[in-house]
């Protein structure tokens, strides 16, 4: 393979081996002596558990254990936790959902664990799981976010007062409040972002064995790293050393599988009981039911603007469904990661949000793509096209007015966000020629030809990535001639053995088929962020920057004693991977120098290896933003919604592999359209069964919904790293949903229209209609 440099379209080294059948993921790991698991899942959405009783189970030809929770609290083990301590608007803590791994008296959402039962087969462990017989005394639910909060509810917890966790706000609420003083004009919308099932490829699973004290637990993760020191510090009470968590090959994760699960608790329990291994296979119609959801909110927002269309001031009410259980991360969703973004890329003089999370007899949610900030983007987006419509101000000049500048960068946003660089503008104008904006009005009058109804809409989206302040690499040249980079963070598709492959050859100048990235292990390293708020590159990336440079460094020191001459002598060319004598023509290669250093120290002698681990500190986020074009097709004697023609123009800083970055782009724009046009969660109030509970009645997009996404990058470097990155991962997700949405309402003004609500489905689409009609 030749060596490639930085910013080339180089094809994915992982596909071959994942293509061919050869990648390794969690399912696919099969121990000696291993057991199966299957859980119990409870049938209501909110119940009294009265007794349970497991005799006939345990009696099932291969049922080795039926555990409950009554077994998890005898055991002394803690509860799977919220670690997000956010405090309410008036200082009091929010509250709390205790929750063991398995329901003792309570169940509050239809698949909340009850019992988990371990047998020699997975048909044996489903027979045990169908004949535990536990007695329920049914209790009303509260499954409508629009209504769980308000008085005469079902309550979910008892130490939630209208089902309310907390109450939270941030901004400046008198300043906001004096520029709503004196506007000239205030638009109100309130919208609604639907909940989404996350549905990745792959299913979620673990593996747990343990050895003596030592626990194993192979999982499908985002990071290994948070559920090990979750599964010793909170659950099982041991020493972090005492767990190894093993990430393999993951198909998909979404933000879903950052968390630690029930099921991760128990296969580590079981295992430890039955004295054997135990492994856990999520199928379809338990993801449903156990995985985290996505969004869910309603948002009330106001949009203060002056005589000349100025924005002023922003405000915002945003009631989040948190499901039955506070997640890993989900009181920070909607606060923290959602309304940092608010500004957006405008000039706002004051933001005021205040976000209140709802507790609802519902799966939880927590993290997906975006995570809050599509939310936040979608409202904004939304509310510019209704202020436009009601000020009768062009919309592209709307945005143009108050689109903060390039040459007023770094900017400090009315949410205190440090942008350090952008130019909005460019981008926004260079999409609205690519889409060609103007000739527009020939394409409607075309479809109107056909009976049909097109629309065109625009949103511009700011992201702000996130993660954790530190992250760690290591450098290791193995015995075969290969060098090992381990890495704290988790691929689950995004193609990181390429970038970190290109980025250490880059450095190092050793051939990328040379180069292993190895991930997963939490023993490789001392800690891992993981990967999720589009943090990889950039974080991962500073870590690998300072280590090779570490590399380097000794590698100048060995190179010193191989060649018998001084530090100060040695130049090292990254181009050639060659250390040199400077203005001789003797040198080494890299890889030639750390084999050479290998055998010295095989052979006793005291001397210098060239492997190097260090942590980089992460100072400072990035703000990765775009415009969205997208045109859509309304069919109105069907509803039917399509999308002929989808463009992206894209600042992700400087892209080091524009081929991967358009991939990314790519699915987060088809799960964007998913949310905007297909994807409805549906519970039933009376019951809170979830209806959409397979894919025979939830949708996602399929191929032929999806249009060509043309994607443009355009480089505006990043000041806060030295690579100049901004996070790609999740940019698509975030300016999809408005960009289609305000399509569809262009399309549908002319009929009266002037608000939709996602998902668009052809069934809500047509009512719409009908209903214009007939007023």
């Amino acid at each position: 393979m030749a060596k490639f440099g930085l910013s080339q379209s180089v094809r994915r080294v992982e596909d071959p081996r994942l293509l061919t059948g050869r990648g390794r993921y969690t399912d696919d790991i099969a121990m000696p002596g291993e057991a199966v698991g299957a859980v119990l899942r409870s049938p209501h959405a909110h119940a009294r558990i009265t007794g349970i009783d497991t005799s006939a189970a345990k009696a099932v030809p291969g049922v080795l254990a039926v555990i409950t929770g009554a077994d998890l609290q005898a055991a002394g083990l803690g509860e799977v936790p919220c670690i997000i301590p956010l405090k309410n608007k008036d200082g009091t803590p929010r509250a709390n959902t205790p929750r063991l791994a398995l329901a003792t008296d309570t169940v509050r959402h239809v698949g909340d664990p009850v019992a988990f039962i371990v047998a020699e087969t997975a048909q044996a462990a489903r027979d045990g799981a169908e004949a535990v017989m536990v007695d329920y005394d049914v209790l009303p639910a509260a499954t409508d976010l629009a209504t769980a909060w308000q008085a005469g509810q079902p309550q979910v917890w008892e130490g939630a007062a209208s089902n309310v966790a907390f109450d939270w706000e941030a901004g400046d609420k008198a300043k906001t409040e004096a520029a709503f003083a004196r506007a000239a004009h205030v638009t109100r919308l309130t919208v609604v972002n639907n909940r989404v099932v996350v549905a990745s490829m792959e299913t979620r699973a673990a593996v747990a064995a343990w050895e003596g004290d030592k626990l194993t637990l192979h999982t499908n993760t985002q990071g290994s790293w948070l559920v090990k020191n979750l599964l010793a510090g909170n659950v099982f009470n041991i020493p972090p050393d005492n767990v190894r968590v093993i990430t393999p090959d993951v198909g998909g994760g979404f933000g879903m599988k950052l968390y630690l699960y029930a099921e991760h608790v128990l296969v580590a329990f079981a295992a430890k009981q039955v004295g054997r291994p135990v492994k856990w296979t999520s199928e379809r119609s338990e993801a449903f039911q156990s995985d985290t959801h996505g969004r869910d909110n309603i948002t009330l927002g106001e949009l203060a603007t002056d005589a000349n269309g100025k924005f002023l001031a922003l405000r915002t009410r945003n009631y989040a469904n948190m499901g039955a259980y506070l997640s890993t991360f989900a009181p920070f969703i909607p606060t923290g990661a959602g309304t940092k973004v608010l500004a957006s890329v405008y000039g706002f003089e004051a933001i005021y949000a205040n976000v209140i999370g709802v507790l609802t007899n519902t799966v939880p949610v927590d993290a997906y793509r975006g995570a809050g900030r599509p939310e936040s983007n979608y409202l904004v987006e939304r509310m510019i096209d209704a202020a436009a419509a009601e000020l009768k101000i062009d919309r592209i000049e709307l945005r143009r007015r108050n689109m903060v500048t390039q040459a007023a960068m770094p900017f400090v946003s009315a949410m205190g966000q440090r942008y350090d660089s952008g130019d909005f503008l460019q981008l926004m104008d260079s999409a609205l020629a690519k889409i060609d904006w103007a000739g527009f009005p020939a394409r409607r009058a075309e479809a109107e030809k056909r009976g049909k109804r097109r629309g065109i809409g625009l949103a511009y989206y700011l992201e702000a990535t996130g993660g954790g302040p530190t992250e760690n690499a290591k450098v290791v040249f193995a015995d075969d001639g290969y060098v090992d980079v381990y890495v704290g963070t988790q691929s689950t598709g995004q193609g990181h053995e390429t970038a970190y492959a290109m980025l250490t050859q880059h450095e190092l100048g050793v051939p990328m088929e040379k180069i292993r990235i190895q991930q997963g292990d939490s023993e490789t390293l001392p800690s891992g962020g993981g990967t999720g708020g589009a943090r990889s590159l950039y974080s991962e990336g500073q870590a690998i920057l300072v280590t090779t440079a570490s590399v380097v460094e000794k590698g100048k020191q060995a190179a010193a004693e191989h060649l018998e001459t001084s530090v100060a002598d040695i130049e090292f060319t990254p181009a050639a991977g060659r250390f040199d004598v400077a203005g001789t023509d003797r040198g080494v290669g890299v890889l030639e120098l750390a084999a050479i250093q290998r055998k010295r120290v095989a052979a006793g002698q005291s001397t210098l290896l060239l492997d190097a681990m260090e942590t980089a500190k992460i100072e400072a986020h990035t703000f990765p933003n775009g415009c969205h074009v997208a045109e859509v097709e309304v069919d109105p004697e069907t509803g039917i919604v399509s999308v002929p023609r989808y463009i992206v123009v894209d600042d992700v800083g400087h892209a080091l592999n524009p081929l991967i970055v358009r991939g990314q782009v790519h699915g987060g724009v088809a799960q964007g359209l998913g949310q905007a046009l297909h994807e409805r969660t549906a519970y039933d109030n009376a019951s809170g069964q979830l209806l959409s509970a397979s894919f025979m009645d939830y949708t996602l997009p399929r191929a032929d919904d999806l249009p060509d996404i043309d994607v443009d990058l355009i480089e505006v470097t990043c000041e806060t790293n030295p690579l100049g990155v901004k996070g790609a991962g999740e940019a698509g997700a975030v300016g999809s949903p408005p960009a289609a949405m305000n399509a569809l309402v262009d399309a549908l003004t002319p009929v009266g229209i002037t608000h939709m609500d996602m998902p668009a489905t052809p069934e809500t689409v047509w009512k719409a209609i009908e209903a214009a009609k007939a007023a």
